[in-house]
């Protein structure tokens, strides 16, 4: 499997001052900001570009941004606060050391200059900020000559992924509907994703996620609200009951279209839920900066991309949060904004916003994974 490489650099002299790096910026046409985190907009940007999991990373940090025609272009983060990922409890936790990263150019933006002074800035801020050394965290093989050449970066720890999950990780699935974010991970699991199905529950008989499960020889349950004849709080137990035999580590939902009551979450607290909707990152506001600059609703409940359509809006997107009480209100793994097309229809918007789904699915259970396993 596939390793995650460290990467330490000495914070010598070389990066006692980021003036000539600056010069370097200004010199191709970009403006740099050097600040507390960022923008949403430039958050929302940061997930539209570079594959939806950098924003949170991204928030919790320093970040040097590089602007051209008032556009981002390209950004290098540094000294994150309260990240929990299996790579930084080694040497990132060492008297002296700074974290690097995540780091990024815009695709049009690439081949120049502009990557390489957006690092030598980060590393000057990480030497200002009292640090001896920086840590280049979970770099891939290809980009180790990189570092190397550009900060004299050397190698200082690997991980192999699959150390990061010894045993796969026992997880119900809870579905609604057609069940096509359960089967991508039913394939993700297929290509090496360490979580074990060990169950689907569906409250819908005809649910085509049902037929999912069977073909891949998972455990179906079908378990539908008998409303006639049982209470809502007789339904929730029954589901509670049913779930904890089980005894999942992890629960996913993949288009549950019930409520939870507040006793299922607290009895299953490791939890994640797909939202169609491009949520903020601090769960307590209700409106999100997309990457134009375009404030909308966070689009919270049932009907996130009816309601988005209904009010004009010009973006949805999905997300993969933590699952609390608080409806959709949960820590943000994952997420993507997606722009809508002009005389688009719910089915329409749906059908791009689907296979975004799956990309973040898999992408917040690995980090879920990551942030909860220690390396060895």
């Amino acid at each position: 499997m596939a390793e995650l490489i460290n990467l330490v650099v000495d914070l010598d002299e070389r990066f006692a001052s980021d003036a000539a790096a600056r010069e370097r910026i200004a010199r191709a046409g970009y403006s740099l900001d050097v600040a507390a985190g960022a923008s949403d907009p430039v958050l929302a940007w940061i997930d539209e570009v570079f594959g939806g999991a950098w924003s949170g990373e991204v928030a919790v940090a320093q970040c040097a941004l590089a602007m051209r025609d008032g556009k981002p272009a390209g950004f290098a983060a540094f000294d994150p606060v309260g990240l929990r990922y299996a790579w930084l409890r080694g040497m990132a936790r060492e008297p002296g050391v700074g974290v690097f990263g995540p780091f990024g150019v815009a695709p049009g933006e690439r081949g120049g200059a502009l990557g390489a002074a957006l690092l030598e800035v980060a590393m000057c801020g990480l030497r200002a900020r009292g640090y001896r050394r920086a840590l280049i965290a979970a770099a891939s093989e290809g980009l180790v000559p990189y570092y190397e050449r550009h900060a004299g970066a050397r190698v200082a720890e690997r991980y192999d992924r699959g150390s990061f999950t010894p045993q796969p990780i026992r997880t119900v699935v809870l579905a609604s509907g057609s069940g096509t974010n359960f089967q991508a991970v039913i394939d993700g699991v297929a290509k090496g994703l360490p979580l074990n199905l060990v169950a689907l529950i569906c409250n819908k008989p005809d649910a085509f996620a049902i037929k999912r499960a069977k073909r891949a020889a998972i455990s179906a349950i079908t378990l539908p609200w008998q409303r006639t004849v049982q209470s809502r709080e007789q339904y929730d137990m029954l589901l509670r009951n049913t779930v904890e035999p089980f005894q999942p580590e992890l629960v996913l939902l993949l288009g549950w279209m019930h409520l939870l009551e507040p006793a299922f979450v607290e009895a299953f607290p490791q939890m994640l839920n797909v939202h169609p909707a491009f949520l903020p990152l601090d769960p307590s506001q209700d409106r999100v900066g997309m990457p134009d600059g375009t404030i909308v609703p966070a689009y919270r409940g049932a009907r996130a991309v009816r309601d988005a359509l209904a009010d004009g809006s010009t973006w949805v997107g999905a997300s993969v949060h933590e699952v609390t009480v608080h409806t959709d209100r949960g820590r943000v793994l994952a997420r993507k904004p997606l722009r809508v097309i002009a005389e688009e229809d719910e089915d329409a918007v749906l059908s791009r916003l689907h296979p975004i789904e799956h990309v973040l699915v898999e992408t917040a259970i690995k980090r879920w994974l990551y942030e909860r396993t220690n390396a060895r």
